[in-house]
């Protein structure tokens, strides 16, 4: 977390397409603490955030589009042996993007674990390219603001702290501080999408 924020700020919007482009891809970067830290920033006046979004959202666009076609033409190889997958899951996760086509790319978008396979789970099932293109730009229209959002609302919230506690520790105090609340926030998240689902 320490290391990203100077990264953004020296790099700007081209470390936010590259993060997040590699992110929907499949590899394992940190894209949603990536739009996070974008979020902060804004905050801060650092960067602007009509250019935040329309990068964050353009680069997840592209990255999950090229998985699409990646699942399209290797089909399930691609998941069980590059994504490492037992073939099990895979075909539980087919299913239910065979069930509920656009609406489960859409959702993807906001689980973590399946965020990057939803593109070449689509692309090894079948749904059309324009449906994938539709529900998958959708999905991140809504996702990255959200997420933009959330560190644009720390900032808002704890802001001052943070930049208090970043002169007295210096940017790793206030990287653990702005990764406690984001992880909370996350969590917290997850337990009220949980109960929902339960009612």
């Amino acid at each position: 977390m320490s290391e990203l924020t100077p990264l953004i700020t020296q790099w700007g919007y081209a470390a936010i397409a590259l993060i997040v482009l590699l992110g929907n891809v499949g590899l394992p970067v940190p894209e949603e603490t990536v739009l996070t830290v974008s979020g902060y920033l804004v905050w801060q006046g650092r960067l602007k955030l009509a250019p935040v979004l329309v990068v964050a959202v353009t680069s997840a666009v592209i990255g999950d589009n090229a998985a699409y076609w990646v699942g399209r033409r290797y089909g399930r190889l691609v998941i069980t042996r590059l994504i490492r997958v037992s073939p099990d899951r895979v075909e539980r996760m087919q299913r239910f993007v065979m069930r509920y086509g656009m609406l489960a790319v859409f959702v993807a978008r906001f689980v973590a674990g399946l965020r990057f396979m939803a593109g070449p789970l689509a692309g090894s099932t079948g749904l059309s390219p324009i449906r994938f293109f539709v529900a998958n730009f959708l999905g991140a229209a809504v996702y990255v603001p959200v997420a933009v959002a959330v560190g644009y609302g720390v900032g808002y919230g704890l802001g001052s702290q943070i930049e208090r506690l970043r002169r007295l520790t210096g940017d790793a105090g206030a990287a653990l501080l702005l990764v406690i609340v984001v992880a909370t926030a996350a969590a917290l998240l997850r337990v009220m999408r949980r109960h929902r689902a339960r009612s």
